[in-house]
């Protein structure tokens, strides 16, 4: 099958059941919590957050017509990690050295899907599922639109089809694993759910456990917010200017 029929085939498959499904992997990753990584060092969380998966998503296809909804991430290789010293810039010119913890040869399931995004009406008559899991497919064979990474810029991961809940994970039969409460993203003003969302920048956290190497993940108005500050639904002057933004 060529690479045209192809991307026909797993864009109808999208489309008709309204969830992707893909991996990611790469040679290293770093989930850090910004709450506690603003001096410099950095330490990665074991497992993935909600906002580092949702990256990688709008990193193979976005548009502000819709948002991506991170639905489940299953956990393929064991959990390694590896601490290395970083020359950061500082003010005066010179190098400063801190230390990242990254985790290593890392590899995820996704199960995802996208729900319009009501608070951009302007975009109504772009909301077509075919249109939209069929670019996605499109994107995702060729290795997404822009840099794919996971967590740091300098953690590039590669994406590729694959069916949730095939291959063998390392931790198959393991139980249920908790975690506690992670950071889990942040919530914009222009994908707000509620009124109070719609007017403010939110900060999520939740309780995440993993079972049998599958993490469920929380949608993020299930999750607890901290309030960053005040914001609304950026305006923009017209389509022409929104498209350039989601190229």
């Amino acid at each position: 099958m060529g690479i045209k029929a192809e991307e026909i085939h797993l864009g109808k498959w999208y489309a008709e059941n309204r969830h992707v499904e893909f991996e990611v992997s790469a040679r290293m990753a770093l989930f850090a919590d910004p709450i506690v990584s603003a001096g410099g060092e950095k330490s990665t969380y074991e497992i993935p957050t909600y906002e580092a998966i949702k990256g990688v998503l709008k990193s193979i296809y976005w548009k502000p017509t819709f948002e991506w909804i991170v639905d489940k991430v299953r956990v393929m290789n064991p959990i390694k990690m590896e601490t290395r010293g970083v020359k950061l810039p500082k003010l005066t010119g010179k190098n400063d050295l801190a230390y990242y913890t990254y985790l290593m040869d890392v590899q995820y399931q996704v199960l995802a899907h996208f729900e319009w995004n009501m608070n951009r009406p302007e975009f109504e008559l772009d909301r077509s599922w075919e249109k939209h899991y069929g670019i996605f497919a499109k994107s995702l064979l060729r290795g997404g639109r822009r840099d794919v990474f996971l967590g740091k810029h300098e953690c590039i991961a590669d994406v590729k089809p694959c069916k949730f809940g095939e291959g063998k994970s390392a931790f198959d039969g393991s139980g249920a694993i908790r975690y506690g409460y992670m950071y889990h993203g942040i919530s914009y003003p222009d994908e707000g759910y509620s009124e109070e969302s719609r007017n403010n920048l939110f900060l999520d956290v939740s309780n995440v456990t993993m079972e049998n190497g599958i993490i469920t993940l929380k949608r993020p108005e299930e999750c607890l917010h901290k309030l960053i500050r005040k914001g609304n639904v950026k305006k923009f002057r017209n389509l022409k200017e929104d498209a350039n933004a989601s190229v």
